[in-house]
């Protein structure tokens, strides 16, 4: 004889993350021509850009790139950090193979904010690595959450994804919120003089999926520059 559950034994049903999308527009690109769509955190006021290939994926899971905002990089070309390469080199592939990439808005520094980035560089110049730095000024060292983008996703029908990335902690967030990577597609670019510090702690430290087989001398002057993206 089965016994009913209580409320309380019953397992939580994922509450979906309210989020509100704009209209899909046009959006031709140095690297191609894309449609995009602005979508609205409505819990924090966050807004991000889903920026997709036109073509339909056939046969294999769409690639997707969660890209957290980085002005230095995404928009200065700063080479402490290969934010702004991998932000080119995703939508290259996208618009070769089709996918879609989000760009998360609000998620400058691991989330962590603009200012205190530039306060984890000057410790990162003073010798503390990128996790050291955060620590030092008390923050998370990843202060990142993926809820909005997997329900964005969703709502997109993106359930089943290759996720350009080569961090897994973006594989295993997306999971707890229902969205199912099926493969993880690296998106390495060759390192820097100014960054081959900051993506060794990322592989060490982080467990990001980096080769680094070769790693080039520090340039004068900037052994201690990192980062702290993907």
């Amino acid at each position: 004889m089965t016994t009913s559950k209580t409320r309380d034994e019953m397992p939580m049903a994922r509450q979906p993350h309210p989020v509100s999308a704009g209209p899909i527009v046009q959006l031709p690109t140095a690297f191609g021509d894309f449609v995009a769509q602005a979508w609205t955190d409505l819990a924090t006021g966050a807004e991000h850009l889903a920026v997709s290939s036109p073509l339909p994926v056939v046969g294999v899971a769409p690639l997707v790139r969660l890209h957290s905002e980085c002005l230095t990089g995404d928009v200065f070309g700063s080479y402490r950090c290969d934010c702004g390469e991998q932000l080119a080199y995703a939508l290259e592939m996208i618009n070769e193979f089709g996918g879609t990439l989000l760009y998360l808005r609000g998620q400058e520094g691991r989330g962590i904010g603009l200012a205190n980035k530039m306060k984890a560089y000057a410790l990162q110049e003073a010798g503390f690595d990128t996790v050291e730095a955060n620590e030092q000024l008390g923050l998370p060292v990843d202060a990142r959450c993926y809820k909005a983008a997997a329900q964005i996703l969703a709502e997109m029908g993106l359930h089943e994804i290759r996720l350009l990335s080569n961090n897994p902690d973006k594989q295993d967030r997306l999971a707890q919120a229902g969205v199912k990577v099926v493969e993880m597609v690296p998106t390495e670019v060759p390192s820097r003089e100014q960054n081959i510090r900051y993506l060794q702690t990322k592989k060490d430290r982080m467990d990001h999926r980096l080769v680094l087989d070769v790693e080039p001398a520090p340039a004068a002057g900037m052994a201690g520059f990192e980062h702290d993206q993907d």
